[in-house]
């Protein structure tokens, strides 16, 4: 039995409060707290959070340790913040039968930094023809509740009716990647502007749009859950919007490098840049940021993409898409969602813990900060301000597009279950 006195903390950022861990579990939240023989970590006014819960990481492993592994995933993770992640199902081979998310759960289990949920595909290899084992991935040892093809759209009508109807059964989740594939064929950034003065193939909103919509009046007609990942466009809230309006079982992540990154930035045609869906136009980030102020979209999620080097560092339209992003999120939604006073810190441990451990069942994360509850919990500094540096990060991959960028808040210490995994930013 172990025991930690957190001493003087601004618990979702109210006044100053004591935290006292015993073994797993938080046992008192008040003022002038002792414990004989508990280790004292003197917050001295951080902001003290749930454990953040991620819906959307890519761990890469099983096929792709030469992006990231499970264990380096997890470290990065709990660098990050995080006491859970959701691991997508795009990896080598993909993680559409019990056999593998189990494997998945339990380089999780072993890793020891973070709990590690996998998501199942929702077809065989996310090639979009046929449903894959949905049930027996529920029923594995992993208890997997969050289907999608992420990477790919399921662009097949009745194959996302028939996804729907089939997890309704257990009250799990679809989550749809909205690309319409005939639509974004070539594309390679934002189509806009910038697209057609650089001459780079165009990703266009209604491809992202047109999908949500036909998704989101499937969900109402089978009466089941649908979650959008990384919704990227105006329009795409004022759909989700409409959708909740109607009480419509909808709900929508946004990125952290949606909430501040634009199409403006790939004139530098640096490959760190690209991703998908791609970077858009201020007028899409403003509408985003406001969208996640007024709960039209729910959550945060990070959409982790390790890449190694040489997948990045080569010419634009050979490159990868996507950037790492669990050591940097909280961070850019301190920056674009906190000190512009769109959300308090309370709306952030909603919007990245409370809300997307709901989403995703997540059981003994995104708990209140009371006696009783288990003791996932981050400890940020938000008064720090510094630039990023890449060559620090617990991830086995680089390719951040904030490198050099100066950036609000540090977490200097998390704990899973009561257990330091990082302590005065440096992992245990």
């Amino acid at each position: 039995m172990s025991k930690t006195l957190i001493r003087g903390a601004k618990v979702l950022g109210g006044e100053p409060q004591d935290v006292l861990i015993d073994d797993e579990t938080i046992t008192q939240v008040g003022a002038g707290l002792s414990a004989e023989g508990a280790e004292v970590v003197e917050a001295g006014g951080k902001v003290l959070l749930p454990g953040l819960v991620d819906l959307h990481t890519h761990l890469r492993e099983p096929g792709r340790e030469d992006s990231e592994t499970v264990l380096t995933g997890t470290r990065a993770a709990a660098s990050g913040g995080y006491t859970n992640v959701f691991a997508m199902a795009n990896t080598f081979p993909v993680a559409d039968t019990a056999g593998v998310v189990e494997q998945v759960w339990r380089l999780g289990q072993e890793s020891g930094y973070c709990d590690v949920q996998p998501i199942g595909a929702v077809t065989v290899g996310l090639e979009g023809q046929k449903l894959a084992e949905l049930g027996a991935m529920h029923e594995s040892a992993a208890g997997v509740t969050v289907f999608s093809d992420d990477g790919k759209c399921v662009h097949d009508a009745v194959i996302m009716r028939r996804a729907l109807e089939y997890v309704k059964a257990f009250d799990g989740v679809v989550a749809q990647h909205a690309q319409e594939p005939r639509l974004t064929e070539g594309a390679q950034m934002n189509e806009g502007v910038v697209s057609a003065e650089l001459g780079l193939g165009g990703w266009p909103a209604v491809a992202e749009e047109s999908v949500i919509a036909r998704d989101v009046l499937l969900a109402d007609h089978v009466g089941s859950r649908v979650h959008i990942c990384h919704l990227s466009t105006a329009g795409s809230v004022e759909i989700v919007r409409w959708a909740k309006s109607r009480g419509i079982r909808v709900t929508a992540e946004v990125t952290p490098h949606h909430l501040l990154l634009t199409d403006e930035l790939v004139r530098s045609y640096n490959p760190v840049y690209k991703v998908n869906p791609p970077l858009r136009t201020e007028r899409d980030v403003l509408a985003l940021r406001e969208a996640l102020a007024d709960g039209t979209i729910d959550i945060v999620a990070t959409d982790h993409a390790p890449h190694p080097q040489e997948d990045k560092d080569c010419e634009w339209a050979a490159a990868a898409m996507g950037m790492v992003g669990l050591e940097t999120a909280l961070s850019v939604v301190q920056e674009t969602m906190v000190d512009t006073g769109l959300l308090d810190w309370a709306g952030v441990a909603d919007r990245m813990s409370f809300t997307p451990a709901r989403i995703g069942r997540a059981e003994g994360h995104g708990r209140p900060v009371s006696a009783g509850e288990p003791a996932n919990l981050t400890l940020v500094d938000t008064a720090y301000r510094g630039p990023v540096d890449p060559a620090g990060f617990a991830s086995r991959s680089r390719n951040t597009p904030y490198e050099g960028r100066e950036l609000p808040g540090r977490v200097t210490h998390t704990w899973l279950r009561g257990k330091a995994t990082l302590v005065d930013g440096k992992l245990t």
